[in-house]
């Protein structure tokens, strides 16, 4: 099983930046697409963007040119640089590994970094 950690979480005024870590440790034979979600008070959680085990990326209509998300293998390692951060990105983000390529290979989730924007 995978294990994540997020980090980067803050507080910033709109128009600011931020960036996310998630550490990504344990197994390294599924090869996962790594996601990061958001998930605002009182709403369900919301996929932002994706990064396959080939480095393509997806990204959800909402963050497009404001937000991008990166790896760095080495490091084992997934980033999401934010800018141009607006107040209803505030929500709590998570990190997910995600469609592993055996069948055995199980989704996981971290335990989230808190991202609050101030207008």
């Amino acid at each position: 099983q995978v294990h994540l950690v997020e980090s980067g979480g803050g507080s910033v005024q709109a128009g600011g930046s931020l960036r996310l870590s998630c550490v990504v440790s344990g197994d390294t034979f599924c090869r996962y697409d790594l996601s990061w979600y958001y998930q605002a008070p009182g709403k369900e959680r919301e996929f932002i963007s994706g990064i396959d085990s080939d480095g393509r990326t997806t990204y959800a209509d909402s963050v497009k040119g404001r937000f991008t998300i990166s790896q760095d293998n080495a490091k084992n390692t997934v980033y999401l640089q934010m800018d141009s951060l607006k107040s209803e990105d505030t929500a709590k983000y998570f990190c997910k590994a995600e469609r592993g390529v055996h069948t055995w290979c199980v989704d996981s989730w971290g335990q989230g970094t808190q991202v609050t924007v101030s207008s």
